[in-house]
């Protein structure tokens, strides 16, 4: 007679902490891909095989509580896409930044816009805070590595604010255009943009010219910069008729 041998899958009771971070991660996933008017506490309780009522008792402000939790750490998430070290060219940092950024995007897919747009019946100042945050820190960082010699001024703050808002509005049409044209290739547009927005703006304003002499003596003449100098140039002399620079 042989003798039946259980097997038992072992067991350990998670800590508040990753208990908690094991619901964030349910709910991030959930909200990820439907907007959070569409996802009840029933389907986090499920996504994180726990019942409903544990789910209220690390929660028990229900589900605006659960969202705006989600919300931060997928904006903590996001703050950290533009943290590069400030070394190397800045279109290259740029680079490195979108790619992460984008990255998240891809990740999040048609959640992206529900997580940090907006638009959802669950928003409150509280979320929209949380989402300004995001846009402040990333402007931070970015005029971080414009290596300015004094506080950066209003033209320059603008240009940047304005330049992430575009990166946010091309990344949503992103999505919608089913991910077209490729993220490399839409990376490099954006770091293109941030280029021609930033020369317009030197052109009115003495900080940012000055910002733009220095980085421009760390890009390469067959970078970012000067392939996209070659392209954009011919086709200015030949609307100015020739006479550009005369």
């Amino acid at each position: 007679m042989t003798a039946a041998v259980g097997h038992t899958r072992a067991y350990r009771r998670l800590t508040v902490e990753e208990r908690r971070s094991q619901l964030l991660a349910a709910a991030l996933s959930l909200f990820a891909h439907r907007a959070p008017e569409e996802v009840s506490l029933d389907d986090v309780a499920e996504a994180a095989g726990v019942s409903r009522p544990l789910v209220y008792r690390y929660f028990p402000g229900g589900k605006q509580q659960l969202y705006e939790a989600a919300l931060r750490s997928a904006a903590d998430e996001l703050e950290q896409c533009f943290a590069e070290p400030q070394d190397g060219p800045l279109t290259r940092r740029l680079g490195r930044a979108l790619d992460r950024y984008l990255a998240f995007v891809d990740e999040h897919d048609a959640g992206f816009s529900a997580l940090l747009q907006g638009g959802s019946v669950v928003e409150t100042s509280r979320t929209t805070a949380i989402v300004d945050g995001v846009r402040r820190s990333a402007a931070r960082h970015i005029l971080a590595h414009l290596d300015l010699a004094e506080a950066p001024g209003p033209r320059l703050r603008m240009m940047v604010r304005t330049w992430i808002t575009s990166v946010e509005a091309a990344s949503l049409i992103w999505l919608d255009e089913d991910k077209r044209p490729p993220a490399g290739e839409l990376r490099d547009w954006l770091v293109e943009q941030f280029v021609a927005q930033i020369a317009a703006t030197a052109g009115r304003d003495a900080q940012t010219a000055d910002a733009v002499r220095r980085a421009l003596r760390l890009e390469r003449a067959d970078g970012p910069v000067g392939e996209l100098a070659r392209r954009v140039l011919p086709v200015v002399a030949q609307a100015c008729g020739g006479t550009l620079g005369a």
